[in-house]
């Protein structure tokens, strides 16, 4: 009977990612030529020319049960001043066990937003060579900085590089909008190091995932836009190491 189930529901995700776009090797993010609100609200133009990408493949846990359990998918844009996502989530029980936002943020519902800003690929865990933002649902953000002497996962908030919104509708659909700032491997936390310009032509990479969590001690789904192909069993790579991220260029046209 599991055995069964279990090949529903994949199915069932099999359909929800084909009315999305994979997004392929080469991967293009178009510019909006209008200024952007960050407000839950799919309102500027560039989203209604934009392509669907799917949240659909599994990093961790099992299957979601059904699109109701969850679904995602999203929307990429940029301007100079940043990168934005236009984020949908069917996510049936929203779940936010820890106030503390650098206590096990991974196992509390939340996006997690992968930006390197080269795409040069390579390892991230304890520098700044990629990020891995996770923005929980009180709207923080929290990633893993510089390790420490005494060699303790050193967890950072980094709030002023992601603006975002999100709202929920009489479905149970989030809607999430985000800008996310684009900083190099220069970047230190207390430092003035700016953001990055952005320009057509540049080329980054991204990779966006979804931590669900229905009420257990630990999350339950974790899932990423990436097929990952895993090293020794494990497929959790993208905090770890940027070469997993796709590779996008940006560009003036839609």
């Amino acid at each position: 009977m599991k055995r069964m189930q279990g090949l529903i529901t994949s199915v069932l995700l099999m359909s929800m990612a084909a009315s999305v776009n994979a997004a392929p090797k080469g991967a293009t993010i178009a510019k909006s030529h209008e200024a952007m609100t960050i407000d839950g609200y799919a309102s500027e133009a560039v989203w209604s020319t934009q392509p669907w990408q799917a949240i659909n493949h599994i990093i961790l846990g099992d299957t979601p049960l059904s699109e109701r359990d969850f679904s995602g998918r999203f929307k990429l844009a940029w301007k100079e001043e940043g990168l934005y996502l236009l984020v949908e989530i069917s996510d049936d029980v929203l779940f936010d066990q820890h106030a503390n936002p650098l206590l096990r943020y991974w196992d509390d519902d939340c996006l997690e937003v992968f930006v390197d800003a080269d795409a040069s690929g390579g390892d991230h865990q304890f520098n700044f060579n990629a990020f891995a933002y996770h923005v929980g649902l009180d709207g923080q953000v929290a990633d893993i900085g510089e390790q420490t002497e005494t060699h303790q996962e050193p967890f950072i908030l980094l709030n002023d590089h992601v603006n975002n919104r999100w709202r929920r509708d009489e479905h149970g659909l989030l809607t999430w909008e985000l800008m996310v700032f684009v900083f190099d491997d220069d970047f230190k936390p207390d430092s003035n190091h700016p953001p990055m310009v952005l320009s057509q032509g540049h080329e980054l990479g991204f990779m966006l995932a979804y931590c669900d969590n229905d009420g257990s001690d630990e999350r339950e789904h974790f899932i990423g836009s990436v097929a990952i192909k895993p090293i020794n069993g494990d497929k959790n790579l993208g905090y770890k190491n940027a070469d997993v991220f796709q590779r996008y260029r940006l560009t003036d046209k839609p």
